[in-house]
C-alpha cells in the first residue's frame, strides 16, 4: 500500500482546522487527504506541536527543520521520500505523489465514472437512464 506521511507545522488540532480563523487550504488540504485514504492511501499527518520527537527521529526532516526552520514545513513524504517542503500541494500534486492517476474533474482514473443515478456509460450518460 501506497503511504504519504505529512509532517506539519506546530497547530492547535492535528488539522489545522479549528478556531475561528480557519485557512481554506488547510481545508482543502484535509478534503484532499481524505480523498487519497479513500483511494486507498495510508496518510499520516505529524503535528509539531504534539509529536515533536518524531520529527528529531526522521533524519530527512530534522535536515530540512535544520536548513530551512520551520518555514520548511509542512514536509511530506510518499513512502519515506521528500516529495515536497514548505507548502500544501494540491489534489492533482498529491495524486502524483502516490502514483495515482487524476483527471481535470479531481477524480482518480481509476475509479469509475458516474452519473447521479449510477455508474456512467461511454458517452457520460446514467446507466439507469434517468438523469
Amino acid at each position: 500500500m501506497k503511504s504519504l506521511t505529512i509532517y506539519d507545522p506546530a497547530m492547535c488540532c492535528p488539522t489545522g482546522i479549528c478556531g475561528t480563523d480557519i485557512d481554506q487550504q488547510l481545508v482543502d488540504f484535509a478534503a484532499d487527504l481524505d480523498w487519497l485514504k479513500s483511494e486507498g492511501i495510508e496518510v499520516r499527518r505529524i503535528n509539531l506541536s504534539q509529536e515533536p520527537a518524531l520529527f528529531a527521529d526522521n533524519e530527512q526532516v530534522k535536515s530540512v527543520l535544520e536548513n530551512s526552520g520551520v518555514e520548511g514545513l509542512p514536509v511530506i513524504l510518499a513512502d519515506d521520500r521528500i516529495m515536497s517542503s514548505g507548502q500544501y500541494p494540491g489534489r492533482a500534486d498529491l495524486a502524483q505523489m502516490v502514483g495515482l492517476a487524476f483527471d481535470e474533474a479531481g477524480e482518480s482514473s481509476a475509479a469509475p465514472a458516474a452519473g447521479c443515478c449510477g455508474p456512467a456509460d461511454a458517452a457520460g450518460q446514467s446507466s439507469s437512464g434517468c438523469c
